[in-house]
């Protein structure tokens, strides 16, 4: 059978939640090195206008048109505020006192309030035996991954720990309310989502930070535009085409890949190495992404839902 946009070939979709776990893993450090000399408000904001700008671009380039109807401009902009407004700025102001490191780690946790949310209110995927197994192994096997001694700092800078946990839960609703743009190509919501944000944004920059009196250095610059293209704009294209084809819930279950994925980074280039309790905590991640984002084995016997 081919692939469609709702019967993908899941090959393909599960390397795209790698790579976007990848693209988003980074992001952590990219800010950690922007908020040096770039505050967060006017860091986000220009991350969301250069990201916006390049999608409108790339859609002006693909011949597609932004919708027109304010009915949608109105989603876009409730997209922008839970999935990146607020929760960019929570993790910009947390950074600035926490690891990047400590940021991904916390942030991971958008799986749990996406299934929650979906198995407790919208209901609008169906909340089987094998995903509730995929949050509880993701969740174990985050917390080998990290080991006792990375969380010894937890409660030491509470209100930085307790915004990067509100960001998370931001990502799980926004990745529930973005299945409604089902649609529309992934880089028109993207795109919306991003405009809407800078709408908001570039005001209370130029309001709160007078961005003309700043004195970035190279390293933060640098840093904003590579959060900008592959964090953002080229992650957001990314995202919007796994909540139509993995869903909401399988969606989010690149934040479980981020953990793993800074480890793989340290073993390669810094030349760290692993306990064997993390070892077992990256096969069980593995399990849990696998359970929550493999579709289900239609029998012949199954009614649709």
């Amino acid at each position: 059978m081919t692939a469609t946009p709702d019967k993908p070939h899941i090959a393909r979709e599960l390397f795209l939640l790698l790579l976007l776990a990848t693209l988003w893993g980074s992001s952590f450090t990219f800010i950690k090195v922007g908020v040096h000399t770039i505050p967060p408000v006017t860091l986000i904001a220009a991350r969301t206008l250069i990201a916006g700008a390049i999608l409108l671009v790339l859609l002006r380039w693909r011949g597609l048109a932004m919708p027109r109807d304010h009915a949608m401009w109105r989603r876009f902009m409730v997209q922008a505020a839970i999935n990146s407004v607020i929760p960019y700025a929570l993790i910009a102001y947390a950074e600035q006192t926490t690891d990047a490191g400590m940021a991904a780690i916390l942030n991971s946790t958008s799986p749990i309030f996406a299934f929650l949310i979906t198995a407790l209110v919208t209901r609008h995927e169906v909340v089987t035996a094998r995903k509730l197994f995929g949050v509880a192994a993701g969740l174990a096997g985050t917390a080998l991954v990290i080991g006792t001694g990375a969380l010894k700092g937890i409660g030491v800078q509470f209100w930085s720990e307790l915004a990067l946990v509100g960001a998370a839960a931001c990502y799980g609703v926004s990745a529930i309310f973005g299945k409604g743009f089902r649609g529309l190509d992934s880089m028109v919501p993207a795109a919306g989502s991003m405009i809407c944000g800078a709408v908001v944004l570039v005001p209370a920059s130029l309001l709160l930070d007078r961005p003309w009196t700043l004195s970035p250095s190279r390293d933060s610059v640098l840093a904003l535009l590579a959060l900008s293209v592959f964090s953002t704009a080229i992650a957001f294209v990314i995202y919007f085409r796994l909540l139509r084809t993995l869903g909401s819930v399988g969606a989010t279950a690149q934040a479980y890949l981020r953990v793993p994925i800074g480890v793989a980074v340290g073993v390669v280039f810094l030349g760290e190495s692993l306990s064997p309790t993390a070892w077992i905590g990256l096969a069980c991640v593995i399990a849990g992404v696998a359970a929550m984002t493999l579709p289900q084995r239609i029998s012949g016997s199954a009614a649709s839902a």
